[in-house]
Formats: C-alpha cells, structure tokens, sequence
C-alpha cells in the first residue's frame, strides 16, 4: 500500500484549463488551499539595453490530503 504525501504542489499543465487542473488534484484525493502566480518574462536585447516582457505566467495549487 502506498502512503500518499500530505501537501501536494500541482502546476497547471500548458495544455489544460485551471478548471481541469483542479479536477486532476480532486481525483488525486487532495484539497487545493492556495494558488500562487508567477510571471514569466521574455528579455528582448535593443540597442545595449535589456528589456523584461511579460509572456505568459505559471499557476501552481497547493494542495492537503483529503481525510479518508
């Protein structure tokens, strides 16, 4: 018998929705407690200067063991 962990961190995956990720980590047994968002920049190089652009961000669930 394998003994799950009890926090669990699952990031929403490229190809699904924040909805089938919290689906994902309902089927695994687990409770999501909080969501933390980080963006993700792009540095684009114009005339010996350094810009950070905004493409995209990364959503991850933290989650507890449901009680069984």
């Amino acid at each position: 018998m394998s003994k799950k962990v009890l926090k669990k961190t699952f990031e929403v995956q490229s190809n699904e929705t924040i909805d089938q990720c919290l689906d994902r980590i309902k089927n695994e047994g687990y409770m999501p407690i909080r969501r933390t968002e980080k963006p993700i920049f792009e540095e684009i190089h114009q005339n010996d200067q350094t810009e950070y652009k905004p493409v995209g961000r990364q959503i991850v669930f933290e989650a507890k063991l449901l009680e069984q």
